[in-house]
C-alpha cells in the first residue's frame, strides 16, 4: 500500500481524542476547526491524505489505529485507538504524558516533574503533550489483524511544535539545508541480530524494568559472508521480512547475510533525509514484530553478547542535490578529483565535529564498544576513498550521479531523526566555513588522526565543547539530551559487570 493512501472525514469532536466524542467533520476549512486546523499543522497534501484515510480503513476492515511518535532513543511510543476514536484524531489529535520526554533506556523519569526544574516545554505537574497524526504516513500493518499505524507528530497543548521532538530537529536541520540551496538524500545500510527466542526473560521474581534480557539461542554459524547456503538456511526469516517491509511500502533494496554469527543486513534505497528517517523508525519496529511473533528475537543493540565476532553497525549513505536542478552537488567535474568543492567541505565538516556529534551517531554505552581496530569499524576520525576501514568512504567519482559520503561510525540503535541532522548540521558547518578535509587516508586503522570517542561520557563532554549543535538545535535541547545520556552512562558505571565479579571475586 502506498504511504499516501489514507482516508475520507466523519464525524470527530474539537477536543483531543481523550477527551471523547461527536463535532465536526476533517477538511481544511471546517468552521471552528479542530486542534490541527487552529494551529496550522497540516499542509494541504495532509489534508489530502486525511481525505482518502477513511476508504481505506472501511474497505480493509480496520478496526484500530496506532498513533506512535518516535522519542529521543529512537523507539516508537504512543496509543492504540479504535475506529470511532481516529477520527477524533485527525482533528484534535491525542493527548500523551510530556514525562516520555524525560525518560532514560530504562524508563526512569531523570528530571523531578512535579517541581520546576523540568526540561524545554515540559510544565511541571506531568502533564500532556498532543501527538498530532502526519496522515500521509499512514500504513495497514500485515502482521496485526485489522490494524493501522500512523507517525505523529508531537505538539504542546498551545499548538506550537514540542521543542524536545527529534523529528522536528530533523526538519529544521534540512529546512537549512533547503534555504542554502540543497536536499539531503540518504541510503540507509542496516545491521541487526537475529536469534531463536528461548525465553523472553520475564520472571515473576523480577517484574521491574528493565528486567532480566531475553535468554536466546544461535540462528547463524557466521563467519562466512554473503555465503548463499548460510542465507538459505534462515530463508524463513528472509521471506518473513521481505513480505512485511514490503507490505509497509519500506523501499527495501536487500536482505544480506553478514559475517557475524546471528547478523544480517537489511538495505533501503535512497530518499529525502526525512523520509529516510521515517522509513528507519517503522523498518526498525516491523523487524522486532515481525520476528517476535515468530518466535525470534531482533536486535539492534550494536554488539550484544554472542557478537564477539562482528558488531552491527549503521552506514548512512549521503549526498547533496541542489534544489535549483537537482543535480548531485558533490559529483566531482575536474578529473582525478573524487569530490566537488562543496562535497570536500560538507565532508570536513563532519570530520571536524565527528566527536560531538557521536551523541547522535552512536548513542548508547554498548555501542562505543564497537570502535575497534581491522573491524570495518572505524576507530579514529578519518576519510578514505572507498576505503572501508575509515570512519567516511567516499563512493563515486567524476561524471558518477551516484557519487557519495558514507559514514559508518553510526550504531543501528542510533534515533534516525538526530543521526540524520548531526550529517546534515556537520556538512553544513563545513560548507559555510569553508573547511578543508585534507588528503585522504589508505591506512584508516595506522593513520596520525583523532580517535572517536572511546565512550559515551567522552562523546557526551565532545558535545558539550562544541558550539555547533547548540546553535543548531538550541542549547536547551542540548543540554535535555546531554542530562538524559549521563543518567544512562552513570546507571552503566555503577552496575557491577560480569567482567568486575570474574576479575575480582576470587582473585581479591
Amino acid at each position: 500500500m502506498g504511504r499516501s493512501t489514507v482516508v475520507t472525514a466523519r464525524s470527530v469532536d474539537e477536543r483531543p481524542v481523550s477527551e471523547g466524542g461527536g463535532g465536526a467533520r476533517i477538511g481544511p476549512h471546517t468552521e471552528g476547526g479542530g486542534f490541527i486546523e487552529r494551529h496550522g499543522l497540516w499542509d494541504e497534501a495532509q489534508y489530502t491524505a486525511a481525505a482518502q484515510l477513511r476508504r481505506v480503513v472501511d474497505e480493509q476492515g480496520i478496526e484500530l489505529i496506532r498513533l506512535s511518535f518516535c522519542d529521543q532513543h529512537g523507539v516508537l511510543r504512543g496509543k492504540t485507538l479504535t475506529r470511532d476514536a481516529v477520527w477524533a484524531a485527525l482533528r484534535n489529535g491525542c493527548t500523551a504524558p510530556s514525562t516520555l520526554l524525560l525518560k532514560d533506556t530504562s524508563g526512569a523519569t531523570v528530571y523531578p516533574v512535579f517541581t520546576a526544574d523540568t526540561a524545554a516545554g515540559v510544565a511541571a505537574g506531568a502533564g500532556d503533550m498532543v501527538l498530532v497524526p502526519d496522515p500521509a504516513t499512514f500504513r495497514v500493518l500485515p502482521w496485526a489483524p485489522r490494524t493501522g499505524w500512523l507517525l505523529c507528530d508531537i505538539h504542546l497543548p498551545d499548538g506550537a511544535a514540542a521543542p524536545l521532538s527529534t523529528r522536528a530537529a530533523c526538519r529544521r536541520a534540512l529546512d537549512r539545508l533547503d534555504q542554502r540551496g540543497y536536499a539531503l538524500t540518504v541510503g540507509v545500510e542496516l545491521e541487526f541480530h537475529v536469534f531463536r527466542l528461548v525465553h523472553d526473560g520475564r520472571e515473576p521474581s523480577r517484574p521491574g524494568a528493565p528486567g532480566e534480557p531475553a535468554r536466546t539461542a544461535p540462528l547463524t554459524r557466521g563467519a562466512q559472508l554473503l555465503h548463499e547456503e548460510g542465507l538459505d538456511s534462515v530463508d524463513a526469516v528472509v521471506q518473513l521480512l521481505y513480505d512485511g517491509l514490503t507490505a509497509l511500502d519500506l523501499p527495501l533494496r536487500s536482505l544480506e547475510l553478514e559475517f557475524g554469527a546471528n547478523q544480517l543486513e537489511l538495505t533501503l534505497a535512497p530518499c529525502p533525509g526525512l523520509s529516510a528517517a521515517d522509513a528507519v523508525v517503522l523498518c526498525r519496529s516491523a523487524v522486532r514484530q515481525l520476528c517476535r511473533r515468530a518466535g525470534l528475537h531482533a536486535t539492534f543493540m550494536s554488539r550484544p553478547r554472542g557478537a564477539d565476532a562482528a558488531s552491527a553497525g549503521w552506514h548512512l549513505h549521503q549526498s547533496l542535490a541542489t534544489t535549483s536542478d537537482g543535480e548531485n552537488a558533490f559529483t566531482p567535474e575536474d578529473p582525478g578529483a573524487v569530490l566537488s568543492p562543496t562535497g570536500l567541505r560538507y565532508l570536513a565538516g563532519l570530520l571536524r565535529h565527528a566527536a560531538a556529534a557521536a551523541v547522535f551517531t552512536t548513542p548508547t554505552v554498548n555501542g562505543y564498544k564497537r570502535y575497534r581496530p581491522f573491524s570495518l569499524a572505524p576507530d579514529r576520525i578519518v576519510w578514505g576513498v572507498d576505503n572501508k576501514g575509515a570512519m567516511v568512504r567516499v563512493v563515486g567519482g567524476p561524471g558518477d550521479p551516484a557519487t557519495r559520503l558514507e559514514n559508518r561510525s553510526g550504531e543501528p540503535a542510533a534515533n534516525p531523526y538526530l543521526y540524520i541532522a548531526s550529517q546534515a548540521v556537520c556538512g553544513l558547518g563545513g560548507i559555510d566555513a569553508a573547511l578543508d578535509p585534507g588528503p585522504p587516508t589508505s591506512t584508516p586503522y595506522a593513520a596520525s588522526a583523532p580517535r572517536l570517542p572511546s565512550n559515551l561520557i567522552a562523546a557526551l563532554d565532545a558535545l558539550e565543547r562544541d558550539p555547533l549543535f547548540a546553535s543548531a538545535f538550541g542549547r536547551e535541547f542540548v543540554d535535555w539530551l546531554v542530562r538524559l545520556k549521563r543518567a544512562e552512562a552513570e546507571r552503566y558505571l555503577t552496575e557491577v559487570s560480569e567482567w568486575e565479579q570474574r576479575e575480582y571475586f576470587g582473585l581479591f
